[in-house]
Formats: structure tokens, C-alpha cells, sequence
């Protein structure tokens, strides 16, 4: 557990980064600190390997007060994953993530044996042990800072910002690693971010900072879209708040219409009147594009299908979260949303009226799990 009691970092030319910062991280919570550049995120989560010491309060971790215990002896307990993976880049990739076993007395063989393990834990091939960290990309070096960071097996692990440096596909890939880890291994995880959309998806719980190092709200993601603690959080989370709450309310039990689809073979024959759209999917039966009467003519004269509007992001599964449905509906050019089962093969089409009911429904049942009352602020 880590518990910060009246917390506050003044530097000596009057500067304060955190301002009587109260907040608790139960044992086994993934936690998020998250707000705009420079309101204190970073410096309350490096106070905790004491990376930063506190000017006053208390905090505590363990049950013992950082500020009386020895720092080496502390970090060497805590994992910690920062930005571009920060690895050894004279180090093979193995003795990178054995760096802290051997500090704590392993010796070099059975910290490699157990690197590779703790390697492949992170969805690393175990043959990228021998290579050095200029030769993975990106993507990869940020598992090997994951990795390191686990490999003496740590109940307290930091992460200050380790995927904003990483493409946004790979970091969501990273961010799936993630939930996928905590979901095994429970550790006490606080994540620093700037993005919001990062700290929804992740934390267990949110702690917005605001201008000053003030902490304004620390709350559960759905009660922090749903009940914004100011007008400073409101600003922060976004306008479009009640669009990211869907993806806390799920999609089951959705109607699916039916929706007209056909294979690129049958394209030639079809007659479309204007407004009409058929999906079109390919030989395995997974869908890839939409198409008009205008794409039918561009067919019939060679051109091919990706003139049209791909399917992509019209793609849905049932058991997934109305704002995947919604946004599956509103990103198709004919109103449908397409849903596809566990081999990506097409079961039907989802509407816009139809999430908006299931929202209604579900929020007269009580809403999404995690609504419950706010720490700081609220209703």
C-alpha cells in the first residue's frame, strides 16, 4: 500500500510541484496520475523511491516511512519503467532486464535463466536475449523496460510515461500487455500520463493534478467521465466525456439487423441504387470494404475495391462495449455497424438508436460498474 498524507514538494526558489497531496493506493491497484505538464504527476510518483524527497507530510509505503528508510535498499524493491525504456545500450538485451537480480545478490546465470522467462512473460521472443537494445524497435525495447522492471519480481511497480514515445498502434498493443500483466501478477502499479484516454483505459483509479500540484479528483474512471469533480477536471477529461463513458456500459444483447454483403466475385452483377451501400468481404468471409454504385462502376472499369470506403473501422464484436458499437454505426457510410464473431466472419449489423437505448437501459439498472462516490468532489 502507498499512502500519501499531506504531501507537499517546495524546491528553495519557492516553487511548490505538489501541494498537500492526500491519496491512497491500496496494495494490488493500478493507479493513474494524470494532468497537464507540470502540475506535479511525476514528482508525486518519483517521491515514492524517493527519486525526490518530500518537503513535508508523510509518505508512506509498506507500512514504513520513505524518508526513514535507506533509498537503495528501497528502489531496489520497486520496478520502474520510464519513457524510451532508458536501457543499457553496451548490455545485451538479457543482462539489461538481469541488471536488478544480480544487484540483489543472484548470480549472473540464474538471473539470465530467469530474465528470459520473465521475458517471454512480456511477449518477447526469449531469442532477442542476445541482441542489443539498438536493434529492437521501439515496441520491443519498452517490453524489455517492463520486463527489467519485474524481473526481481517487485510488489511496487512505477511507470512514468513509458509509451508516449511509441507509435499509437504499438502503444496500444503495450497498453493491452499491460491490463493483460496486472490481470496475472496484481502488483501495486502507478502509471504517469498526459493522456486522458490512457489513464481511462488503464487505471483502476484516476488521480487528476491540476495548475500548482493540487490533486482534484481521484475517483474511478467511470464516476470521473460521469462526475467531474470542477470545471478544471470537466476541461481536462474533454468535451466529449460522455462518449468515452460507453466504453464502460457493454454491447451484448444488441440487435443485429440484417446486412446485405457479398463477395468481390458477385460486385459486377449487382444493381445499387444511389445511396445504397453492400459490404463486400473477401474470399475467407472477413469483411474489408464498403461499396456505392459509384465503386460498382469504378469496379467494372478495373479500378480497385480501396476506392471505395474500407470496412475497418465499422468492425464491432457483440461482446465488447457500446462505444465500440456506436462508433462502429457511425463510422459506416450506410448506418451499420458491422458485427463479427470470434473468426471475424459477418453475424450482422448494429444501429446508432440501438446503443442509445441499451445506454438508456442500462443506466436505468443502476449504470456501469465503478460509479461509486467520489473521493474529492462529486455528487
Amino acid at each position: 500500500m502507498i499512502t500519501f498524507t499531506g504531501v507537499t514538494k517546495r524546491y528553495p526558489d519557492g516553487t511548490v510541484a505538489v501541494d498537500d497531496l492526500s491519496l491512497e493506493v491500496p496494495e494490488g491497484m493500478l493507479a493513474v496520475f494524470v494532468g497537464p505538464s507540470g502540475c506535479g504527476k511525476t514528482t508525486s510518483m518519483r517521491m515514492i523511491n524517493r527519486m525526490i524527497d518530500p518537503t513535508s507530510g508523510t509518505l508512506i509505503v509498506d507500512g514504513k516511512d520513505v524518508t526513514k528508510t535507506d533509498a537503495v535498499k528501497l528502489r531496489l524493491g520497486i520496478g520502474y519503467v520510464i519513457q524510451s525504456a532508458g536501457l543499457m545500450p553496451h548490455l545485451r538485451v538479457v543482462d539489461n532486464v538481469a541488471t536488478v537480480p544480480v544487484l540483489l545478490g543472484k548470480s549472473r546465470r540464474t538471473a539470465r535463466r530467469e530474465a528470459l522467462a520473465v521475458m517471454e512473460r512480456v511477449g518477447l521472443d526469449p531469442r532477442l536475449g542476445d541482441r542489443y537494445p539498438a536493434q529492437l524497435s521501439g515496441g520491443q525495447q519498452q517490453r524489455v523496460g517492463v520486463a527489467r522492471a519485474l524481473a526481481a519480481d517487485p510488489p511496487i511497480l512505477l511507470m512514468d510515461e513509458p509509451f508516449s514515445a511509441v507509435d499509437p498502434v504499438v502503444r496500444e498493443d503495450l497498453q493491452t500487455e499491460i491490463l493483460r500483466l496486472q490481470s496475472e501478477l496484481r502488483k501495486t502499479i502507478v502509471f504517469v500520463t498526459h493522456d486522458i484516454d490512457e489513464a481511462i483505459k488503464l487505471g483502476e483509479k484516476v488521480a487528476v493534478f491540476g495548475r500548482g500540484g493540487k490533486l482534484q479528483q481521484f475517483d474511478a474512471p467511470a464516476r470521473l467521465l460521469s462526475n467531474p469533480a470542477n470545471d478544471a477536471v470537466a476541461e481536462f477529461v474533454g468535451a466529449d466525456r460522455g462518449y468515452r463513458g460507453l466504453q464502460f456500459f457493454h454491447s451484448s444483447g444488441l440487435p443485429l439487423h440484417e446486412l446485405r454483403h457479398v463477395g468481390e466475385p458477385e460486385i459486377d452483377a449487382m444493381q445499387l441504387a444511389p445511396g445504397d451501400w453492400v459490404l463486400v468481404t473477401r474470399p475467407d468471409g472477413t469483411p474489408y470494404a464498403w461499396i456505392n454504385a459509384e465503386g460498382v462502376a469504378l469496379h467494372r472499369d478495373g479500378a480497385s475495391l480501396y476506392d471505395s470506403t474500407t470496412a475497418g473501422g465499422s468492425l464491432f464484436r457483440p461482446d465488447g462495449t457500446l462505444r465500440l458499437a456506436l462508433d462502429a454505426a457511425l463510422s459506416s457510410p450506410a448506418g451499420l455497424g458491422v458485427a463479427v464473431d470470434g473468426d471475424g466472419q459477418v453475424i450482422g449489423g448494429v444501429k446508432a438508436d440501438d446503443v442509445l437505448a441499451a445506454l438508456n437501459a442500462q443506466r436505468a439498472n443502476g449504470g456501469p460498474a465503478g460509479q461509486e462516490r467520489s473521493d474529492l468532489g462529486g455528487d
